[in-house]
């Protein structure tokens, strides 16, 4: 079994979640860590979404690619993963390989060095992004999980990992409300939140999650500053 990764005081604490009886690590981040394996995986970065904003009029400051990059720099430092896996739309559009910066460019190549990086096929960039390595693949298995983009409907994501949703919760909390991006699951699949500086987030109780989850074992794993929570639905609430 792999060596836990080294906590520093500082360090964030993570959730344990278990999917199809595997013990994962859901970190206040977004990200999600299979020490076993040492994967590391993250979804819906949308590189490059402020200047997709952009070429249609809508100005929004173009720093999303390199906040995001910075982020996913310190996980990577951190646990010095063997293999990352990006769970689709991890370009806002198909152009947004193409747009990156020199110097974003070559911080996103430092990171895969030395390990495996698979893109997964996402409905933003079903393609592989162009001049950049890694893998492309619809979907990927190992062991009794299986990564994909896009979240199944009923029984047939017992051991799914996905994104697609952005997944967020809102609770009441020391007299106000507390609307966060989370991870949603139920022991047979985890969708996780979006990692990238300018994605949104979807209440967990919208009707786009009908059927996804078991709801008798549902449960929503809210980011904080440092960690996670795990809350129950019953103290959900809609926006």
């Amino acid at each position: 079994m792999a060596e836990p990764a080294r906590r520093m005081e500082t360090d964030p604490e993570p959730a344990l979640v278990a999917v199809a009886g595997v013990v994962l690590e859901a970190f206040a981040d977004g990200a999600l860590w299979w020490a076993d394996r040492r994967l590391l995986v993250v979804a819906d970065l949308h590189f490059e979404k402020g200047s997709a904003f952009a070429r249609r009029g809508r100005m929004l400051p173009p720093y999303d690619t390199v906040e995001t990059l910075t982020r996913l720099s310190r996980l990577v430092t951190r646990f010095d993963p063997a293999t990352i896996v990006a769970l689709g739309d991890s370009f806002h559009d198909d152009g947004g390989a193409a747009r990156l910066r020199p110097s974003d460019r070559a911080t996103l190549k430092a990171l895969q060095s030395g390990r495996d990086w698979i893109w997964i096929a996402g409905n933003h960039d079903p393609a592989a992004p162009a001049g950049l390595d890694g893998g492309h693949l619809d979907s990927l298995a190992i062991g009794p999980l299986v990564f994909r983009h896009e979240p199944t409907i009923g029984d047939g994501g017992h051991g799914e990992i996905a994104g697609h949703l952005h997944p967020a919760a809102r609770v009441a909390g020391r007299g106000k409300w507390v609307r966060r991006r989370c991870f949603a699951g139920d022991g047979r699949r985890l969708i996780l939140p979006a990692f990238g500086a300018y994605a949104g987030g979807l209440n967990v109780l919208d009707k786009t999650f009908a059927g996804v989850f078991d709801l008798a074992a549902f449960r929503a794993y809210m980011l904080g500053e440092d960690r996670v929570y795990a809350v129950g639905r019953k103290v959900l609430r809609p926006d």
